[in-house]
């Protein structure tokens, strides 16, 4: 029996058009991976679309690529009939249909659809998956395809991959970080990229009203169950004061998580007056990937996340607290 990534590299080589999607509010695992693939695809010949459902947000706007991005489903939707029975859609760092979007029913209408992802609560859907939930990240797993279908690695590709690594990875601290992660982060090294640039690019690129809600969000600190668990928010009247979006609080959550007592830390984010967006890292044994399921949610074990509407951010803090303690005690 074949292994999933050699399925998947076989519909690739049979199909001259190819879609790529990924989960909405794409971080730089997603997008890296996204970007990535569809230099790597080009480079073989391939005609390619990239669908974001919003524009890539400015953090990652220096990645090769960006400029191709579709956010216009009605031209999505075209590319996908006038390619008919030549055509492959491929989802990469999503772990559920709805992660796709809004659009997410007119997108899983587009058959076949391979999944690449890396995601524990992944739900299988799909109708070629390859999964891998030990994996740092989905970057990796789309260099090993390269490597499989022989394709040429540009430095444009190489770049966007490496950035899916580093994010996804933490800058290479977390726990899915392994010897492979090295030889693949050395690889895409020797195709050209420069670690310095993308740090770069991805941590010292910050603007005075970042800076700014950054002080706001984290004089928002809040410790409970002996300093082990940590809350920050963000509100739209702080993104108002500071004139900043929701896209500029990306890594603050690293911030409470550093506290050496800390086991776990939550952002919870008022996207709009009536839906909230929970982040939930942690360090050690607690799997925050159980409680994100709770809510409808997902992730890995150490980074997951969720939205709920109708409630206010106390009210989401107050439903999170004692699962997390009891997660915590088992």
């Amino acid at each position: 029996m074949s292994r999933p990534e050699e399925v998947i590299a076989a519909a690739v080589r049979d199909k001259g058009s190819v879609l790529l999607a990924t989960h909405f509010n794409p971080d730089g695992d997603a997008l890296g991976s996204l970007l990535g693939l569809a230099e790597i695809l080009e480079g073989m010949g391939k005609r390619v679309v990239c669908y974001l459902e919003e524009p890539v947000s400015p953090l990652y706007r220096f990645l090769p690529g960006c400029a191709q991005v579709q956010t216009d489903i009605e031209l999505v939707m075209d590319f996908a009939v006038q390619a008919g029975g030549d055509l492959l859609f491929i989802c990469l760092d999503c772990g559920d249909e709805q992660r796709l979007g809004k659009h997410s029913g007119a997108l899983t209408t587009i058959h076949p659809m391979a999944v690449i992802d890396h995601h524990q609560g992944n739900t299988g859907f799909g109708d070629l998956m390859w999964v891998e939930k030990h994996r740092s990240s989905t970057g990796e797993m789309v260099f090993d395809l390269a490597v499989l279908l022989d394709a040429e690695i540009s430095t444009k590709a190489a770049e966007c991959l490496y950035a899916a690594l580093v994010t996804d990875t933490g800058s290479f601290q977390y726990e899915a970080t392994s010897h492979h992660t090295f030889t693949v982060a050395g690889e895409l090294i020797r195709r050209g990229v420069r670690p310095d640039a993308i740090a770069n690019n991805l941590y010292n690129t910050s603007t005075l009203g970042r800076l700014r809600l950054m002080q706001e969000v984290l004089a928002t600190l809040e410790m409970y169950d002996r300093d082990r668990i940590a809350v920050i928010r963000v509100t739209q009247n702080m993104l108002d004061r500071t004139f900043t979006t929701m896209e500029d609080t990306e890594y603050f959550i690293n911030f409470p998580r550093a506290v050496r007592s800390v086991r776990v830390a939550v952002f919870l984010k008022e996207v709009d007056r009536s839906l909230v967006s929970v982040s939930l890292r942690a360090k050690g044994q607690c799997d925050v990937s159980v409680i994100a399921a709770h809510f409808g949610g997902g992730g890995h074990r150490n980074a997951s996340g969720f939205r709920i509407r109708d409630l206010s951010l106390d009210a989401v803090r107050d439903r999170i607290l004692p699962l997390l303690l009891q997660e915590m005690r088992v």
